[in-house]
């Protein structure tokens, strides 16, 4: 069974998006452990695209649908905004950052860190994260 949401690309709809992944992952019986981390990764990639993408631009949307199949959850999360592939991403110093004193710049790391797998495409003005997370029983 897939579960969708689009969301409207302003900071406050991230509480709406808190509320969708607590009740679909409930639902699909998820334990509470991997509902808080995929919750922050899923939230982590959203906030930046609001942000960085979509300058908190209320007319754009993000649309995100989570399955699960066989052994493994896909959280899939399209929108229109500038492309940034996380993948291509290279990950700063964390001692340069400790030292700067800026927020940020941790968040993808944390994705990583939690998601098994990511996948990054962009075709047609279109853009789509995947991001996966294996349960080994």
């Amino acid at each position: 069974m897939d579960y969708q949401l689009n969301i409207y690309c302003q900071t406050n709809a991230l509480s709406e998006l808190r509320a969708f992944l607590q009740k679909t992952f409930a639902s699909l019986h998820l334990s509470d452990m991997d509902q808080h981390q995929i919750t922050l990764a899923v939230e982590e990639v959203c906030a930046n695209l609001i942000i960085h993408s979509h300058q908190c631009n209320g007319q754009d949307q993000i649309e995100l649908k989570v399955k699960k199949l066989a052994g493994k959850l896909i959280v899939e999360i399209k929108d229109r905004g500038q492309a940034f592939n996380m993948l291509d991403y290279e990950v700063p110093d964390l001692n340069h950052v400790k030292g700067s004193k800026r927020k940020g710049g941790l968040g993808i790391i944390l994705v990583k860190k939690i998601m098994d797998e990511i996948e990054f495409e962009s075709s047609k003005g279109i853009n789509t994260c995947r991001l996966i997370k294996w349960f080994r029983s």
